[in-house]
């Protein structure tokens, strides 16, 4: 099995492209995805469409594809992409893992899991200014 549907999912998502999403997904893709802040269940091609539309805002600008990684197994495919994103709070890298299978040519299951925006400086470094330290357990 190649990754071609899986870099194809990856390119689309970066390019924000949602007739190119829609042109991967079968009409009754089983979807379900995970941010940091919510759990996705959105039936069907639109449903997949409008979810991934919704973790990008119109005004954040895919600077770019930081990595990018296939693999195939069993009958899955995996991708993992790493994208550089600017908005209005700075730059931020965001990286997802996607599983999908395939269903006569197109996607036909998927599961998506994002790390969120994760603030950076311009060499890419974590953006200490903006990071929430984690806190050491306390004692009692």
């Amino acid at each position: 099995m190649t990754t071609d549907l899986a870099s194809a999912f990856a390119a689309a998502v970066a390019a924000k492209d949602a007739d190119a999403l829609r042109g991967l997904l079968d009409p009754e893709v089983d979807f379900r995805g995970m941010t940091p802040g919510r759990v996705w269940d959105d039936p069907g091609v639109e449903g997949v469409v409008d979810t991934v539309g919704t973790w990008f805002e119109p005004d954040d600008v895919v600077e770019g594809v930081e990595s990018i990684e296939t693999d195939a197994f069993a009958d899955r495919q995996r991708v993992g992409y790493r994208l550089r994103v600017r908005n209005k709070d700075g730059l931020h890298l965001v990286e997802q893992q996607a599983y999908l299978s395939e269903l006569d040519g197109r996607i036909g299951w998927l599961r998506v899991m994002c790390s969120g925006y994760r603030p950076v400086t311009e060499d890419l470094q974590p953006d200490q200014s903006r990071t929430p330290r984690l806190r050491a357990p306390s004692t009692p």
